[in-house]
């Protein structure tokens, strides 16, 4: 079965329409022997406009179909009548999308953070004028008319930062993809082995109180994944744009791993990647804490740190109604009441 791909980066080429031409047409009735120039005016060729949509998560349909066209505008007709204007291109894109001119580091065109949001990337060309524009005292049927302009022709380079109210961060195997499920209807690949999530994968909680949250799972981080090592380092930018971290620990050390260790090194790659992550509002969830030794580990962990995790059993969905309540204080600034969670 072929693997579903991510793409958050991708190279766009965008063709707005061209402006139809002016035409040059006379006046021909039967009572009007001396008619004069009655060319109407080309249309305008359509604009190309990317456009925020809170329903796409990827670029991938974009890197799928990468070139975008608008339509030409029409020549002008007889009886000054104007040619039908190009239809505009509207490219429906994730909220959160960054575009460039040309390449990865060329100029930011601008950026698409809110749902409807629109961002204009290529503008069509002005349509012809027609004779009837030309007629003058001394030139009373004139032939000229002019061609309709051609539309901007631009190569954009798209850039997604996934806009989520938390983001899930923890080593391979910590537990996030199962997390992801307890919270959301989300239905990311689960497996016991490393990088069973290989792209962000976005969910949506909704409170019985209608108050939605969206949660991306960040794909495992590995100690330098700020320089560029494992798979992390592609998906750091989408940590940059949340509002919360979860830190997902093995508290049971499956993995012969310490949290310890973990939530420190951790906490290191994301202020090493950017210093304003080290200041973001982070809560840790001590996970797997059914397993042997668990207990211990906790204890030392919260010696240490000073931190007070969320105990929880993923798997089992022990944890998850305290996971959401603290969410719902720290989103929301208030405490939900104790039927509120489901």
């Amino acid at each position: 079965m072929k693997a579903i791909v991510f793409r958050d980066q991708v190279k766009l080429y965008v063709t707005a329409g061209n402006g139809g031409d002016g035409s040059a047409y006379f006046r021909r009735e039967k009572f009007v022997p001396y008619g004069g120039p009655s060319g109407g005016d080309g249309g305008d060729g359509g604009d190309v406009i990317l456009v925020g949509n809170e329903q796409v998560d990827s670029l991938l349909d974009l890197y799928d179909r990468p070139h975008q066209r608008a339509e030409h505008g029409e020549k002008g007709g007889n009886n000054q009548s104007t040619g039908r204007r190009g239809q505009g291109k509207r490219v429906p894109v994730p909220r959160g999308t960054i575009v460039r001119l040309e390449e990865k580091d060329g100029p930011v065109l601008g950026e698409i953070l809110g749902d409807g949001e629109e961002l204009l990337v290529a503008k069509g060309g002005v349509g012809g004028k027609g004779n009837i524009h030309f007629k003058t005292s001394s030139n009373q049927a004139p032939k000229e008319c002019t061609p309709g302009t051609e539309g901007e022709n631009r190569v954009l380079w798209l850039e997604l930062k996934l806009i989520a109210d938390v983001g899930l961060v923890g080593y391979p195997n910590a537990g996030k993809s199962t997390l992801l499920t307890r919270l959301t209807h989300a239905h990311p690949k689960i497996a016991s082995y490393p990088f069973t999530t290989l792209n962000p994968i976005i969910g949506t909680m909704v409170y019985p109180d209608y108050r939605r949250v969206r949660i991306a799972d960040i794909p495992g981080l590995i100690d330098g994944a700020h320089d560029g090592v494992g798979l992390g380092h592609e998906f750091l930018r989408h940590i940059e744009r949340t509002r919360v971290l979860l830190f997902v620990l093995d508290m049971g050390g499956v993995d012969g791993r310490s949290p310890l260790e973990d939530f420190q090194n951790l906490r290191e790659e994301l202020r090493l990647y950017n210093p304003d992550l080290e200041h973001r509002p982070y809560r840790v969830v001590a996970n797997k804490m059914d397993e042997p030794g668990s207990e211990e580990a906790l204890e030392e962990f919260t010696r240490e740190t000073g931190e007070i995790p969320i105990r929880m059993v993923a798997e089992l969905g022990e944890g998850v109604d305290d996971l959401k309540a603290d969410l719902h204080r720290m989103l929301f600034g208030d405490n939900p009441p104790p039927d509120l969670l489901s």
